[in-house]
């Protein structure tokens, strides 16, 4: 019996779904993180670029290489664990090594990552954390450990899955330049449920913060914006006001129409992502499901007041910069219509002069053929004359000939006349 044909991408995709399992911690344990920012969408050398700066972090170690078209990779790498993954826009590293530093947040240990191996990246930090996962103390322990930890003012502190652990943050770089978390896991909570959690913080810093590049981009677009809008408000006014014609108005429509179909077009896959990791970052924070911790701010707190209003504005901008575009394709249409509309009146105008002309022509005409009719019929007359001259011998004049055979050589003439025009129309 022959086997159905599989596709051929069938085991690829099926196990794309488990090529990116989450680390498996033990407590107490220090994770350094680091996210690096490429300038653009990865793309063919981009990857290859990618590759080789995390060989050359293995090399260091001896540690075995990822395939060549790896977008992912987990391995031992000295006393550190380490994950690597490849994004779009970025790449991840994060290591993990047992124990905690006497002190806390040591920024000892962000040393697996040197710092000339950093300074050869093929990117940029967009951001980098210390994690410091410790046994849970009792509640008072904790309460008084983050002030000395963290910024009270911004802190934002939650139990998680079911008070399985305590996660603490206040989001702000430290001296050393990481972000700073602490995670007090409770007893009983397995490995591998550690690990989810520090992937979930990881996932919440690293797209929170590339999230917040779509709000630097609408800050440093927003003069622009609204000086186009203004210029677009003025130009319907004196559309309105008939002021200009619209030879004069149309150049400078069409110079702001161009500028903001521009300006949407670079900024809409930076609008687009920054939706798209918002709604990741809102998820992560989600599936921590949190419960309060001594009355303090939850994540998702501080998500609702210092995040969601930024992300909010990128939205606003967005759809501001899509109505202009709408206003200005508008304006666009209502002056080809007024343009329109005065090529009619100029057509119309033209036509009557036309007509009047054709008048004036046919009226020529008719004169023309009148005297047409005069001229020949003088010289028919004559003709007919000198042929009828010979019977001047019978007794009549000449004069009395020529009186006889002027009437109908005249008539015959016009008649002639009128045959011809009819044929010719």
């Amino acid at each position: 019996m022959t086997p159905i044909d599989d596709h051929p991408l069938r085991y690829r995709l099926a196990n794309e779904l488990h090529a990116r399992p989450f680390p498996v911690a033990q407590v107490p344990c220090t994770v350094a993180f680091l996210a690096i920012k490429k300038p653009g969408t990865s793309q063919g050398g981009d990857r290859q670029d990618d590759i080789a700066h995390l060989i050359n972090l293995l090399d260091r170690h001896g540690a075995p290489h990822p395939q060549p078209d790896a977008t992912h990779y987990a391995g031992q790498i000295g006393r550190h664990w380490l994950k690597w993954e490849q994004h779009t826009e970025f790449v991840t590293f994060t290591a993990i090594s047992q124990n905690v530093s006497e002190r806390a947040f040591n920024p000892a240990d962000f040393e697996v990552f040197p710092p000339d191996w950093m300074m050869a990246s093929p990117g940029q930090r967009i951001t980098s954390a210390l994690l410091r996962v410790v046994p849970r103390p009792e509640d008072d322990v904790v309460r008084n450990l983050l002030p000395d930890w963290f910024e009270p003012e911004s802190l934002a502190v939650s139990r998680v899955l079911d008070d399985a652990a305590i996660c603490a943050s206040d989001f702000r770089i430290d001296p050393a330049g990481h972000m700073r978390f602490a995670l007090f896991v409770s007893d009983g909570t397995g490995e591998r449920r550690v690990g989810r959690i520090i992937q979930r913080l990881c996932e919440i810093e690293t797209y929170k913060a590339m999230s917040m590049l779509g709000f630097a981009r609408v800050k440093s677009l927003t003069p622009r914006i609204g000086e186009l809008d203004q210029k677009l408000t003025a130009l319907m006014g004196e559309m309105t006001d008939g002021g200009k014609h619209p030879d004069d108005m149309l150049p400078q429509l069409l110079k702001t129409s161009t500028e903001l179909e521009t300006i949407s077009a670079r900024c809409s896959f930076r609008f687009g992502a920054t939706g798209a990791y918002e709604a990741i970052v809102n998820q992560r924070v989600k599936v921590l499901r949190e419960e309060r911790f001594m009355g303090g701010q939850s994540f998702a707190d501080f998500m609702m007041r210092r995040y969601d209003p930024a992300m909010r504005t990128v939205k606003s901008t967005e759809l501001r910069l899509q109505a202009l575009s709408d206003r200005a394709i508008r304006a666009g249409d209502l002056l080809r219509t007024r343009v329109d509309v005065e090529r009619s009146a100029q057509n119309q105008a033209l036509l009557e002069s036309m007509d009047r002309r054709a008048d004036q022509a046919l009226r020529l005409q008719h004169t023309v053929e009148g005297l047409s009719v005069v001229a020949i019929s003088y010289y028919a007359v004559s003709l007919v004359s000198y042929l009828l001259y010979p019977l001047t011998s019978t007794g009549i004049s000449k004069g009395m000939l020529t009186a006889l055979v002027t009437v109908p050589v005249i008539l015959a003439v016009w008649v002639g006349v009128r045959r011809i025009r009819r044929r010719l129309e």
